[in-house]
């Protein structure tokens, strides 16, 4: 055992998006502060950010119809969409700045442009996709978008899908160009081998066994060096818990009020992947459905093109399923161990009203290929199943906790910052949208848990997000020269947009 201790300004936990992104704004900021990174695993992006372990899209709300409800008086509330496209321009002018500056090159290994498309079938869902895509498209967030219902446009859009259709069939599209696919995990481990390059320490194979408040008001962690056998204590001012599904544990472990009444339930994740070029090459697009009724929205039928390793690839899913493990590398014993007496009537809560998703769960896990090869079949008539593989995605853990709107034990399908009191720590949790909205989230991390900082540092945030503390929807003109901009910067070749 090390005695020793090392002090340190800041320590992020997880060598993630989130970490990544945070470290990289805080060395923009505060370059003199000394920053630590503890990863369990032997690389960066390994977990929820790596490239196999989530969807890629650049969520920008222009094709998950789970962001659009329809209202009782039949209209489509569109503000959630706003919000998350919002989001993701801050993190296109992010990436744009550090493209600009130097300071991660070659865009094109993370980011591609990538139609996203809406897709519905039944005269019902028809109308409904009509309806939001009337409501989106007068908006200055997602002009571009066309929408059909015209078999033969639709044949010129997703031929793969189309093909094989009886064309009495209603069904309709929405479609907008200006879409993308992120390589998450590319862009992960480039922000990492950036702030190396800054001096900022990243520990590989640490694991993070404890946290604990010292008298001072820092933190020191106990971490186990897994290469070694050693245990080191590391102390600092601020800590930030990006560990993905890790962080609830973690979390826990500080004690601090703001952590308590929460807990996790996990949800994993599997895709089809298609192995034959002829059939990869027929696709060209994210394509999103609806969720089947009692499904969780991250479960959202999706068929993807994917570019990896700079290779085109086909994904479809994602297939729900349940494992007690938070993290994919993590134990048997995640969700049990996870189940404190603060969380304990929340978590009996959650479990009473989410039967249905239970079982939906469980009725997923027991899905056979064939089964599964039928509802891909959905999305392509003609799939032949020698065609497609079945892969393992990410876990995600999604969040319960009590809240006005839905009582006790409420499971909430987003990324939440649970941030102490003082500001002196800070656990992201949750799920999707998560990796796009990344900037956006560390920003509000940074507010938060600086705020004596936020005056000076304002005029180097807005540096580097030109439209910091404004909203593009009411800037049309600054949204269509960022647009214009980022789009240069980051390699995505656009149609020219008409922004009124």
């Amino acid at each position: 055992m090390n005695n020793s201790e090392t002090k340190t300004d800041v320590i992020l936990i997880g060598a993630g998006i989130m970490s990544a992104t945070l470290g990289t704004i805080l060395k923009e900021l505060v370059p003199e502060w000394e920053i630590t990174v503890f990863e369990k695993l032997a690389k960066a992006g390994e977990e929820s950010s790596n490239e196999w372990n989530n969807a890629g899209t650049g969520h920008a709300a222009l094709c998950e119809l789970n962001y659009t409800v329809e209202k009782q008086d039949g209209s489509v509330d569109i503000s959630k969409a706003i919000n998350i496209n919002e989001q993701f321009q801050v993190s296109m002018q992010f990436w744009s700045y550090l493209v600009n500056s130097g300071l991660i090159q070659n865009p094109e290994d993370f980011i591609r442009q990538l139609p996203h498309m809406s897709l519905v079938h039944g005269e019902q869902n028809v109308a409904f996709l009509k309806k939001r895509f009337e409501a989106l498209s007068n908006n200055p967030l997602f002009q571009g978008m066309e929408f059909s219902d015209d078999h033969e446009k639709l044949i010129d859009w997703i031929p793969l899908i189309m093909e094989g259709r009886k064309l009495n069939e209603p069904i309709a599209a929405t479609k907008i160009d200006s879409g993308t696919d992120v390589n998450f995990g590319a862009l992960t481990r480039m922000l990492f081998t950036h702030l190396e390059s800054k001096n900022v320490a990243i520990n590989f194979e640490h694991s993070v066994e404890d946290i604990k408040r010292t008298d001072d008001g820092s933190w020191e962690l106990k971490v186990w060096n897994m290469e070694t056998g050693n245990i080191e204590r590391h102390c600092a001012k601020f800590v930030f818990i990006g560990a993905g599904g890790g962080s609830l544990h973690m979390l826990q472990k500080t004690g601090i009020p703001e952590g308590r009444h929460i807990g996790g339930f996990p949800v994993s994740g599997l895709f089809m992947v298609c192995n034959n070029p002829e059939v990869v090459e027929q696709h060209h697009g994210k394509v999103y459905g609806k969720a089947k009724v009692g499904a969780p929205p991250m479960s959202v039928p999706h068929l993807d093109t994917r570019f990896i390793d700079n290779k085109k690839s086909l994904l479809f899913g994602p297939f729900a399923g349940f494992s007690p493990k938070f993290l994919k590398t993590g134990s048997m014993m995640d969700l049990v161990t996870s189940v404190k007496p603060d969380n304990l009537v929340t978590m009996l809560a959650a479990g009473a009203k989410n039967m249905p998703l239970t079982k939906y769960l469980i009725e997923q896990v027991m899905l056979s290929k064939e089964q599964r090869m039928e509802e891909l079949r959905e999305f392509i008539p003609t799939a032949k199943t020698e065609d497609w593989d079945l892969v393992v995605a990410g876990q995600r853990v999604q969040v319960i906790k009590d809240t006005e709107a839905g009582g006790k034990g409420t499971l909430q399908f987003g990324t939440e910052v649970i941030t102490a009191g003082d500001g002196s720590i800070a656990a992201l949790l949750g799920a999707s949208p998560g990796a796009s909205t990344a900037v956006h989230v560390m920003l509000e991390v940074i507010k938060k848990c600086f705020p004596q900082h936020i005056d000076e540092w304002e005029t180097k945030i807005k540096e580097m997000i030109p439209s910091y503390g404004l909203s593009l929807m009411e800037n049309p003109e600054l949204l269509h020269k960022l647009h214009t901009s980022t789009a240069e910067t980051l390699g995505l070749r656009e149609k020219e947009l008409v922004f009124s």
